[in-house]
């Protein structure tokens, strides 16, 4: 065969084989990854762009008749059935026996675990073929990024008895771990709910099989049940102001502000602690799943090491007092959750080394933005925000700077 003519002639060379393989789920797994191509390279609505190309595909192939033509175009049918066309497939005569059984799959097991502050989930879901000619018993485990809100990676494989025992050992031997049987309702919603960010994204995560095993999840997604008779809350509805002085004043006169001398405070000091404690509502109102009360040592490194820096213009009061308001809210969110003393001890540890870097980057600035920047060196030169006149004629003497810094 010489050289490919269009992307089409590129996936028929790359399945040239496909008709050769032993199973439905190997030629699954065949027309997955060849997919997974596309879906990497798309820039935005990656799963628009698998669908938009295997519509495309199937109409540049409709008159092929080999079996490795006719084969791929089922399987890729099966990856992607809302494609435009996907239901007027129909196996030809040339290809293999198991077509037939392609995505004639039933769900045999659910389960999920994951890191008890919250920052991960992974679900596993076993799956067999209803004739075992369709291939081998399986494994779908999909990786949850809560921090980021995204499906964070994917992987497809078995046999399953085999990682199910060890995702159940390494989450015994785990205190900092959980393992529990799965709804496969939740599973499909959660999951589901992540993908769409994820085939949102820009760029992908960097490691893994997300783009090789995408279309296979998909697949395997819509077989089972949805998620029935549970009301969830909006991911990211916001504590009301009424909720937020509340759950402030239930910290304050919790054990941990004790603990860190917050209880205390006074005078100037005291506007600094109210403006650590919204610094802390409002980073944990920008994630995805919003929940004020989860806080771990990723948490508090997104927050205290890059958030702060970006969107929030402290003094020094407020520099000097936010690592011990966060390691105080940090406890306190701990003990309020139930976590172990070790996950509890694991954040405070983790704060207090992260302390020395994050006063070089509040001295530097290096991490502020343009805004951020801007409202800092106001500030810096004595002008009140509050004063139309003065923060008119500072913005028209820094027009020229303000402009360079913003380009």
């Amino acid at each position: 065969m010489g050289t490919p003519q269009t992307p089409y002639d590129a996936v028929l060379h790359a399945a040239r084989d496909v008709a050769k393989l032993d199973n439905a789920l190997d030629a699954e797994m065949l027309g997955a990854a060849l997919l997974g191509s596309v879906y990497s390279i798309a820039d935005t609505e990656r799963d628009a762009a698998v669908r938009d190309f295997v519509a495309g595909f199937l109409a540049a192939t409709s008159r092929r008749r080999s079996a490795a033509a006719t084969t791929i175009r089922s399987v890729f049918a099966t990856l992607v059935p809302d494609a435009e066309g996907a239901g007027r497939v129909r196996l030809g005569a040339a290809t293999p026996a198991w077509a037939a059984q392609l995505g004639r799959v039933r769900l045999t097991g659910c389960w999920s675990y994951g890191d008890v502050y919250g920052d991960q989930t992974s679900y596993l879901a076993t799956f067999a073929y209803d004739d075992p000619a369709g291939g081998p018993t399986h494994a779908v485990v999909t990786l949850l990024d809560h921090n980021v809100g995204i499906t964070k990676d994917i992987f497809v494989g078995g046999p399953p008895e085999r990682i199910l025992d060890q995702v159940r050992q390494m989450c015994a031997g785990d205190e900092l771990t959980w393992f529990r049987d799965e709804e496969p309702g939740r599973m499909r919603a959660e999951v589901t709910r992540h993908l769409a960010i994820t085939d949102g994204l820009s760029e992908l995560p960097g490691e893994g099989a997300l783009a090789t095993d995408r279309a296979l999840l998909g697949a395997r997604l819509a077989r089972l049940p949805r998620e029935a008779g549970v009301a969830r809350p909006a991911a990211d509805e916001p504590l009301s102001a009424a909720e937020r002085t509340k759950l402030v004043r239930q910290f304050l006169a919790a054990p941990e502000a004790a603990r860190f001398g917050l209880d205390s405070v006074d005078g100037p000091e005291l506007a600094s602690l109210h403006f650590c404690l919204s610094l802390l509502l409002d980073h944990s109102a920008s994630f995805p799943d919003a929940d004020p009360l989860r806080w771990s040592p990723a948490v508090a490194g997104l927050f205290l090491l890059d958030w702060v820096h970006r969107r929030a213009v402290l003094d020094m009061d407020d520099a000097a007092l936010l690592p011990r308001v966060l390691r105080a809210w940090a406890a306190y969110a701990a003990r309020e959750r139930g976590l172990p003393e070790q996950a509890a001890a694991q954040t405070d540890t983790a704060i207090e080394e992260m302390v020395p870097e994050f006063a070089r980057l509040y001295s530097t600035g290096e991490r502020r933005s343009p805004a951020t920047a801007a409202v800092a060196q106001l500030m810096a030169d004595g002008v009140d925000p509050d004063d139309p006149a003065a923060l008119d004629a500072w913005i028209e003497a820094n027009r020229h700077r303000l402009a360079d810094e913003g380009a």
